[in-house]
Order: structure tokens, then C-alpha cells, then sequence
């Protein structure tokens, strides 16, 4: 239980890839964190690709992003959805800023581009959003996971068991 007492934000918008969010919420579940699952709305369903369904927690306004040790952002179409938030981009920048880890896998690095915080940083990516990684100031490589300080991201489902790991271990470091 080697996150016990860390709490992390994981957030939802309908059409997450059902495995990029709840893979990584569950790994970290069972490492001891606590997971809040946060959207636009409290105790309200959303809906993955794959039509599982998630009940929120909490709304992206009504949480403070300094009260949690890490977030974790899933893939699917839902990333181009969250990147409207303003709430939720802020959530990201007060992550980044106090380096705890933030997971992104497949799409959602277009939530860090619209955070603006990807310029310098390594990461990976669906190959089709790598023009936008690029464009954004990002070095983007094709690997399973790529670890640049902080920030964790992955590609595609395939890859979930050394993403979760990896964002578990960033978690227990910080």
C-alpha cells in the first residue's frame, strides 16, 4: 500500500476510452490511493466509447487541484471535450507547477497542449495527435511510456500496464 494517503484526481467526460480511464484508476486503487473521479457535474453519469458507464464525484469547480497529489487524464474523444474547461485546464497548470504527476495516454495530451505546458517536455502520444504534441513544443517519441519528470504519458490500451506503473511509481516519489 505503498499510496496510502495520496489522493488523485482522475477526470471524466463522456466518450473516455473505458480501459485509459479505469485501468489506471483501479492500479492505483490498489496501491492505496484514493481516487476521486471528477467532471463537469457531481454524481453524474458518464458514459465511455465502449458505453461503461462512471458516476463522477465531484464537479471540476468544486475541487481544489492543491488538495491532491496527482491527476490522471484518460484518452478517447473525452480529451477534446475536457480541453474546454477552463477548470480543468487550470487543474493541470497547478499540477504541473507544483510537479506532482500528471498521466495522459492516447488523445489526451490535447488537455496539456490546451494547458500549454508541454513546451520542452518528452512525450508520447496516439500517433495521431503527433503534429499537435509537436506543434505545442513537445519532443514526441513512439514508446509505450515515456517518464519526463512529472509528467507521464502513454499511447494506447496495449501499453496500460507500464503506464499504470510507471504513474504509481512518479506517485510514490513525490
Amino acid at each position: 500500500m505503498r499510496l496510502a494517503g495520496k489522493k488523485v484526481i482522475a477526470l471524466v467526460e463522456n466518450e473516455f476510452e473505458d480501459l485509459e480511464l479505469w485501468y489506471p484508476v483501479l492500479r492505483v486503487q490498489e496501491e492505496g490511493a484514493e481516487v476521486v473521479l471528477v467532471g463537469p457535474e457531481a454524481k453524474a453519469e458518464y458514459k465511455g466509447k465502449y458505453g461503461v458507464p462512471v458516476r463522477t464525484d465531484a464537479a471540476f469547480d468544486d475541487i481544489d487541484p492543491n488538495d491532491f497529489d496527482g491527476i490522471l487524464v484518460p484518452g478517447g474523444w473525452a480529451p477534446d471535450k475536457l480541453r474546454r474547461y477552463e477548470s480543468v485546464l487550470n487543474m493541470v497548470r497547478v499540477m504541473d507547477a507544483a510537479q506532482k504527476p500528471i498521466g495522459h495516454i492516447c488523445h489526451a495530451g490535447w488537455v496539456l497542449i490546451s494547458a500549454g505546458i508541454l513546451r520542452g517536455k518528452r512525450v508520447t502520444s496516439t500517433p495521431g495527435i503527433r503534429d499537435d504534441m509537436v506543434n505545442a513544443g513537445a519532443t514526441w517519441v513512439d514508446e509505450p511510456v515515456v517518464v519526463d519528470g512529472h509528467i507521464i504519458s502513454s499511447r494506447r490500451p496495449p501499453d496500460l500496464p507500464p503506464y499504470a506503473k510507471a504513474f504509481c511509481d512518479a506517485l510514490a516519489g513525490s
